[in-house]
């Protein structure tokens, strides 16, 4: 298994006189939607594959419900997930309410092995590639 890159030239926004760079930046070989997913889960467990896509549609909602009631979700050696915000600052604390919240994000810290298998990952150029 390799991830593939593409070389990209990209200029420094906070020097825009200094010379651009190249970089090569991880790209994606196509999508994997939840059917796909649920099939590869029911290869590897003894769930059918309807079983495995109502799991996955059960786990989100069930994410959800606990990131909404302030949780944060750790699930195994996956990571966890928890929410953050943007907002908008206040000169004093009395000023501060939940209007002053402008997004909300969904933020993942994957665990120590995600880390470190993600770590064995190797790179194949794609220009590389025929095709």
């Amino acid at each position: 298994m390799a991830l593939f890159y593409k070389k990209t030239q990209r200029g420094n926004p906070a020097n825009p006189s200094a010379p651009k760079l190249w970089y090569p930046i991880l790209k994606s070989i196509g999508l994997v939607k939840e059917k796909q997913v649920a099939q590869q889960l029911a290869d590897e467990t003894t769930l059918n594959p309807k079983e495995a896509e109502m799991t996955l549609y059960q786990l989100l909602k069930v994410i959800v419900n606990l990131l909404l009631d302030g949780h944060t979700v750790q699930l195994g050696e996956l990571g966890s997930f928890r929410l953050t915000s943007r907002s908008e600052g206040s000169a004093t604390e009395e000023a501060v309410n939940p209007n002053k919240i402008k997004s909300v994000h969904v933020h993942f810290t994957p665990s120590k092995t995600l880390r470190e298998q993600l770590g064995k990952a190797t790179f194949r150029d794609m220009s590389k590639i025929s095709g």
